[in-house]
C-alpha cells in the first residue's frame, strides 16, 4: 500500500550500483559522461518521509524517520492532476526544480559524509538495513565499513574526471551549497585526528558536526523547500573535497584491518557521553567483497585478504566456497536471560525488589539465580517498566539507578551486538550459508584484481596466485558443479545454499548479472575510450573446441542463421556480433562487414568507428575474427 517504500534502499547499493553504470558510460563514451557535469536534466523526487533532527537521531537511532501524511496526501493529488511529474520536488520559483549532473552527485555523496563517524564507518541511522535485510537489527547502532569501501571508489572514480572537464565552476542549490561549505569546514577543521587512533571524544566531535550539518540542511529543505537560488562552486574546491574526504576514508580503512588481514564489514557505535566508542562484530564475507572492490588496497595486499578469506572460518570445503557469516553454536534458552550475580548487588534498586518479592523488573529462581521480566522484549520495555517505578516507593532509586540498570540489561542481552537473522537463522543467508550472490560479487572483485594486477605488470608468481584464487572463486559457483554437489540444475540460479541442504530459493538473483560481468571480462571483451580491446588472459585453453561445430545466431534483423566455428576456435557474440576466437601464431584481428569488405588490424584493438558502430549495432559489421597467440593463454 506505500508507493514509497522502495526510497531510500540500502546504502551500499545506491552508491556501488550508481558507480557501475558510470563507470561503463565512460568506458563507452567518456565525453558524454562529461558533458552532463552542468545541464540542468536532473530532479529530486518529493520523498514524504521525514528524517528527524540529528539530535533526535542520537537520543534514540532506532526510531529516526517519520511519515508525513499530509505531504503524502498532496503528493497523491499532484499525481492524480500530472502524472509522475507531481511526484517531484518544486522550488519557490517554479514548478519542477531542476539540478544538474554535479549537484546530484554531490548530494549523495554529502548524504553519505554527513553519516560518516570516523574509523568506523557510514552511520546506519535511517531504519534501513545494508545490502539485504539478513542483518536487519543493525539499523541504528550499525556502522557501515561497506558503504564506506564503495564510497571510496567512488570519489576515486570522480578524482581524474573532474581534472579532465572543461568547465572552472557549476551552479548548485543554496542550500546544498551551504551544506558542501560546513561539511568541508568540519573536515579541515579537525585533520590532525589522521596522524593516529582518533579518540572517542574526537570523533563524537567530528560526528556531531557532520550530523549537525546534514540535519540543518534536511530540515531547510523540509521545511522552506529549495529557494531557487543557486551558488557558483569552484571545480577546485570540489577536487580538493574530493582529496580530504579519501584521506577521511582510507584513514578508516587501514584502522578496520584486523589481524587476520581481514577487513570490518559492520561495526557497531555506541553514545557514551562526550565520546562515542567503536566495536567490532564477527569477520563477514560482504566485508571482504567491499573492500576488494574499493580500488584501496594493491595488488600485493589483495591477494593478502584472498589468501585469509581461503584460510578463515568463512570458506566452506565440502562447497569449495564461502559463506557469508562463520559458523557458530548458538546458545540454548537456559543460557539466557541470566543476571551475573556481581551485576545485581552493583544495583540497590535491583537487590531491593528481590528482597520485597517485586516482580516487575526481575525475579529469583530455585536455584537463587536472576532473571530479568520474561515479557521484556527489549530495553524499551525495561524503561517503560521503571518509567511505572517513579510513582511507587522506589522512585528515588530508580531516578539515581535507572542508566545503571539499563546497562546491566544490555550487558545480560548485548541487543547492540543482535544482527538480525544473520546471526540467528541456518538458512535465508545466515550461518553457515553460503549467498551465492555475494559469491559472484568476489569472484568480479577478484577478476578486476586480476586485470589491476596485468596492468601493473606484476611479477609472475603473485600473478599466479591471484589468477589461482580468480579460478578456485569460479569453480565454487554452481554452474561449474555437479547437480549432486549443488543440490539443484547447476544452470538455474539459486538464491543461497545453508549448512544443512542443497541450493535454495530459485529465482533470478542478482548473481547473473555479476556472473556475466566475470565472463565477459575473462573472454577477455574489455572497452576503453570508446574502442574495444581483447585480452583473455584469464582464458583457458582447453575452453577451446577439440572439435568443429556450428553456433546457432540470430541476427540484429532478427533473423536465424548457423556460424560454423572449427577446431582450436571458440565463439561468443557481442552486442549480437559474433566473435570467432583462434588459436595462432600471432595475435591480429580480421573484421569482416555486411557489404562484402573487411579490414585487418595487427593488434587485438578495434579502431574506434568500427568500435562505435558494433555499440551502436548499426548492422555494419558482420563478424569479427579474433587470432591468438597460444603462448598469450593459460
Amino acid at each position: 500500500d506505500d508507493p514509497w517504500s522502495y526510497i531510500g534502499y540500502w546504502g551500499d547499493h545506491q552508491i556501488i550500483y550508481l558507480l557501475k553504470f558510470l563507470e561503463f558510460y565512460n568506458k563507452y563514451n567518456p565525453e558524454e559522461l562529461k558533458s552532463l557535469f552542468d545541464k540542468n536534466n536532473f530532479v529530486y523526487a518529493n520523498v514524504p518521509y521525514r528524517i528527524k533532527s540529528y539530535e533526535e537521531i542520537v537520543s534514540n537511532p532506532k526510531d529516526t524517520i517519520d511519515f508525513d501524511h499530509t505531504s503524502d496526501e498532496s503528493i497523491r493529488d499532484k499525481v492524480s492532476e500530472l502524472g509522475a511529474d507531481g511526484a517531484l520536488l518544486g522550488s519557490k520559483s517554479n514548478g519542477i526544480y531542476h539540478v544538474n549532473f554535479l549537484e546530484k552527485i554531490l548530494a549523495t555523496v554529502l548524504a553519505k559524509v554527513s553519516n560518516f563517524i570516523p574509523e568506523g564507518g557510514i552511520w546506519m541511522n535511517t531504519q534501513r538495513p545494508e545490502w539485504n535485510d539478513a542483518n536487519n537489527a543493525l539499523v541504528g547502532n550499525g556502522v557501515s565499513m561497506v558503504t564506506l569501501y564503495y564510497l571510496r571508489r567512488f570519489l576515486k572514480f570522480f578524482e581524474p574526471l573532474l581534472k579532465d572537464v572543461n568547465l572552472s565552476e557549476i551552479a548548485v542549490s543554496k542550500e546544498l551549497s551551504n551544506l558542501f561549505d560546513e561539511i568541508v569546514a568540519v573536515l579541515d577543521a579537525n585533520k590532525t585526528i589522521l596522524n593516529g587512533k582518533v579518540s572517542d571524544i574526537d570523533r563524537k566531535r567530528i560526528t556531531d558536526g557532520l550530523g549537525g550539518a546534514g540535519s540543518e540542511y534536511r530540515n531547510k529543505v523540509y521545511d522552506e523547500g529549495f529557494s531557487g537560488e543557486k551558488n557558483v562552486l569552484k571545480l577546485d574546491r570540489i577536487e580538493a573535497f574530493i582529496q580530504l574526504a579519501l584521506e577521511y576514508l582510507e584513514h578508516s580503512i587501514r584502522a578496520n584491518k584486523r589481524k587476520d588481514n581481514l577487513y570490518h564489514a559492520y561495526n557497531l557505535m555506541s553514545v557514551d557521553g562526550d565520546g562515542i566508542t567503536i566495536s567490532y562484530l564477527n569477520e563477514m564475507l560482504e566485508g571482504q567483497v567491499a573492500v576488494l572492490s574499493s580500488k584501496y588496497l594493491s595488488s600485493r595486499e589483495s591477494l593478502d585478504v584472498l589468501n585469509a578469506l581461503r584460510n578463515s572460518a568463512l570458506y566452506r570445503k565440502d562447497q569449495n566456497s564461502y559463506i557469508l557469516y562463520p559458523n557458530k553454536q548458538l546458545p540454548g534458552f537456559l543460557e539466557k536471560n541470566n543476571i551475573p550475580e556481581e551485576l545485581v548487588k552493583k544495583s540497590d534498586l535491583l537487590q531491593k525488589l528481590l528482597a520485597e518479592n517485586d516482580l516487575r523488573i526481575l525475579s529469583e529462581d530455585i536455584n537463587g539465580d536472576c532473571h530479568f521480566n520474561g515479557n521484556f522484549k527489549n530495553s524499551r520495555d525495561l524503561k517503560n517498566a521503571l518509567d511505572e517505578l517513579k510513582s511507587t516507593k522506589y522512585a528515588p532509586l530508580v531516578e539515581k539507578e535507572e542508566p545503571l540498570v539499563l546497562d546491566i540489561f544490555e550487558k545480560v542481552f548485548d541487543h547492540k551486538s543482535f544482527t538480525g537473522r544473520s546471526g540467528t537463522f541456518f538458512a535465508y543467508e545466515g550461518l553457515g550459508s553460503i549467498y551465492w550472490h555475494m559469491v559472484s560479487k568476489l569472484h568480479l572483485a577478484a577478476t578486476e584484481i586480476c586485470v589491476q594486477a596485468k596492468k601493473e605488470g606484476l611479477e609472475d608468481e603473485i600473478m599466479d596466485q591471484l589468477i589461482s584464487h580468480f579460478t578456485e572463486i569460479g569453480e565454487g559457483i554452481g554452474i561449474h558443479k555437479d547437480p549432486g554437489l549443488y543440490g539443484a540444475f547447476p544452470t538455474d540460479p539459486y538464491s543461497h545454499t545453508p549448512q544443512h541442504r542443497g541450493a535454495q530459493q530459485p529465482g533470478m538473483t542478482g548473481q547473473v548479472k555479476e556472473d556475466i560481468l566475470v565472463r565477459f571480462r575473462q573472454l577477455g571483451v574489455n572497452i576503453s575510450d570508446g574502442i574495444l580491446n581483447f585480452d583473455p588472459f584469464l582464458l583457458e585453453k582447453n575452453e577451446f573446441l577439440s572439435e568443429g561445430k556450428n553456433m546457432e545466431l540470430i541476427s540484429l534483423n532478427q533473423e536465424s542463421y548457423e556460424l560454423s566455428v572449427p577446431e582450436k576456435s571458440l565463439s561468443f557474440t557481442f552486442c549480437q556480433v559474433p566473435i570467432l576466437y583462434t588459436l595462432s601464431d600471432k595475435n591480429y584481428i580480421e573484421v569482416t562487414f555486411n557489404d562484402g569488405s573487411s579490414k585487418n588490424m595487427e593488434t587485438l584493438k578495434l579502431d574506434a568507428e568500427t568500435s562505435n558502430n558494433l555499440f551502436q549495432r548499426t548492422g555494419i559489421v558482420k563478424q569479427i575474427n579474433v587470432s591468438l597467440r597460444n603462448d598469450g593463454l593459460r
